[in-house]
This record gives structure tokens, sequence and C-alpha cells, in this order.
């Protein structure tokens, strides 16, 4: 990728082998450790130990599971601390793969924990309402078969309540420049909404870092739905957060999957053409099709595997399909009716 350039070589070469890379040491003294996401195509988070004056925080811990707290334990060994060293853990966001060992390592340290205050609303907020109910109710109004519902709950099995739905609740909430609560260290948080509507990154900016979570990875583009609340301006607030990392090109990136690179402003722009390119293939898709329902729509695009290869992340297929309908609607290029896209020659009747 043009302007991109990989400084995490032997993160690289692990996600090319299939493999876990090293625990490695930074710059700052920050130190990344490859937390297992066991049977997921995205194999590991990079979880980030921050050293402070008096102990240190913990970004992402990672996937709930057995190895990846035995995976966790052994990066803060090779960081020369324990379990009690460890004083705050910070999300980017509430994703399982990021908080899901949230809880466990509270409870084994003591540590406080910390997210963004959109961040928190939302996880108050799945509390309330099971993730197979909940998932179902939503996938409904894009007028999903109802064999695929059934077929997609079954993939997902029992477990989907509790990794969906994390319990966790925040400490300390952390606004768009508020510094981490972390002695001798300037960690400054910066809101990114868009992959989820509290989803942080973190500046460090003596050692010219930046923690940039799943808003910004050097290959893959990060899922950007509609989310199950019906906030329709997910992808404008993504599209809006990349232009405000560009400014920080001369950091590097530390991101939580794949592996640490620099051009951030290159990155970002790649992204954001990206999205500009599935906007109009909605078009030509919606024109084409006539009053698709979003299902129909989704599984008309263009994916990385065909529609029926897919498996359970139609749901982030839709979702996403969704959220660039939206932002063509909020454009006046497409309408939405009785369930149906519109295409733009009707969009404006």
């Amino acid at each position: 990728m043009a302007g991109v350039e990989v400084l995490g070589e032997a993160q690289q070469a692990a996600w090319r082998a299939r493999t876990l890379p090293p625990v490695e040491r930074l710059a700052g003294g920050l130190v990344s450790v490859a937390v297992p996401i066991p049977d997921n195509p995205l194999r590991y988070t990079l979880t980030y130990l921050v050293p402070g004056d008096h102990g240190l925080i913990v970004v992402d811990p990672g996937w709930d599971s057995d190895v990846g707290w035995n995976a966790l334990r052994a990066g803060l060994a090779v960081a020369g601390a324990r379990l009690g060293d460890v004083t705050g853990i910070v999300l980017t966001h509430v994703h399982p793969d990021h908080h899901g060992l949230t809880g466990r390592l509270r409870r084994a340290s003591g540590a406080w924990v910390a997210m963004h205050p959109a961040e928190r609303a939302s996880l108050v907020r799945d509390q309330h309402t099971g993730a197979r109910e909940g998932l179902a109710r939503w996938l409904r109004t894009f007028h999903a078969p109802e064999a695929e519902i059934s077929h997609l709950l079954s993939t997902f099995g029992a477990e989907a309540d509790r990794h969906l739905a994390p319990l966790t609740d925040a400490d300390v909430l952390l606004e768009d420049g508020d510094l981490v609560p972390l002695a001798g260290r300037r960690l400054r948080a910066v809101w990114t909404p868009g992959h989820t509507p509290g989803h942080l990154c973190l500046l460090e900016p003596d050692a010219r870092l930046l923690l940039t979570g799943d808003h910004l990875l050097p290959r893959i583009s990060p899922n950007v739905g509609l989310q199950l609340d019906g906030d329709d301006t997910a992808l404008s607030r993504y599209l809006d957060s990349l232009a405000k990392l560009a400014e920080y090109d001369w950091c590097a990136a530390l991101p939580a999957h794949e592996y640490r690179f620099r051009g951030i402003a290159a990155r970002a722009a790649e992204l954001t053409g990206h999205h500009r390119q599935r906007c109009a293939e909605i078009l030509e898709t919606v024109d084409r099709l006539g009053t698709p329902t979003m299902w129909e729509l989704a599984a008309s695009l263009s994916w990385s595997r065909p529609w029926d290869q897919i498996g359970p992340m139609k749901v982030g297929a839709v979702a996403e399909t969704a959220a660039h309908v939206d932002l063509l609607v909020a454009a006046g290029e497409l309408a939405r009716r009785s369930g149906t896209v519109v295409p733009r020659a009707s969009a404006g009747r």
C-alpha cells in the first residue's frame, strides 16, 4: 500500500503464517501482547501494556478464554510485571475480542476500568436485552429470511449472550482529549466514533505512538455498520474520524489486529476511498435491482467471499450495507420506504 510502512515485521510474518506474534517491547516502554481469539479468522487481539511510575495499565485485554488469559499473564511476565501491578484497564471499545477478559483481570488485580461515555451507554443498553433475541429482531428489520436468522443464531450458539453483551462496567469515563489516570505518563484519549459509538484511540505523544484500536488497521477495513440501536450516522462519524486521525501522521500506529505500521494519513485516505467506492457500487446495484430489501441488496454486493460462503459474517455485511445506504439517504441519493431501498431516480419523489 502506497504510503504505508510496516513496522511490526515479526507481527506481519506471524499474521501471514497464521501464528501468534511474539511479545515485543516498543518505544516508550510499551509492550505488545497477542491474546488469541479461538476459532476466529482475526486470530488474536494485540493488547498493549503501558507502564507508569506506579504500576501499568492494560489496553484491550482480549477475548475471554483460558488460552487468552495465559497469554496475557505471560506477556505481563515478559514486561517484568505481575497481576497486582495492573492499576487500570482501558478499552478502545467493548467488542468481546477487546473487552472479554476485562472482568477476570479486574477481579485478579483490583484495577479500574475506563472507556468513553458513549461506549458505556451502549454496554448498559445491551445488558437489558439478550444478544440473541435482540439480534433476531434487528435482522428482521432488514427482511432477512427466517431460515437465515435461525441458521445464524444457531451458528453463534448459546455463548452469544455472554460474549456479545459483556457485563464489566466502567469506573472511569474518558472524554475526547482526557488524560488516562496513569502517573508518569501522558496518554490522551482521542474519540473516534464509527466502528462503535464510543471508540477511542490513545495518543502517547512523547513516544510518538497512536494506539488505533479497530479504527485504523493496516490491511483490513474494520466493519462500520448500522448499530442495533438504529443509529444511522455510524459511517458518517467513521469518515469524520478518519479525517481527524490523519492529523496524527507523525505517529506510528499501534493497531489492535495485524501489525504496527507508519502512514496514518495514507491509510486513512485509502479507507475513505474504499467507502466511497462502496457507495458507488450500492447506487449501481440498487438501480439494477429496482427496490431491493436491505438483505437482498447486501447479498448482491461484492464481498471477499461469495455470499453463500460468508457464514456468520452476513450479520456484519448487512449492517455495513445499511450504514452505506443511510449515508446515501442523507445525501439525497437513495430513500428507504416500506423496508426497501429506493433508487436515486425516485429518491426525491
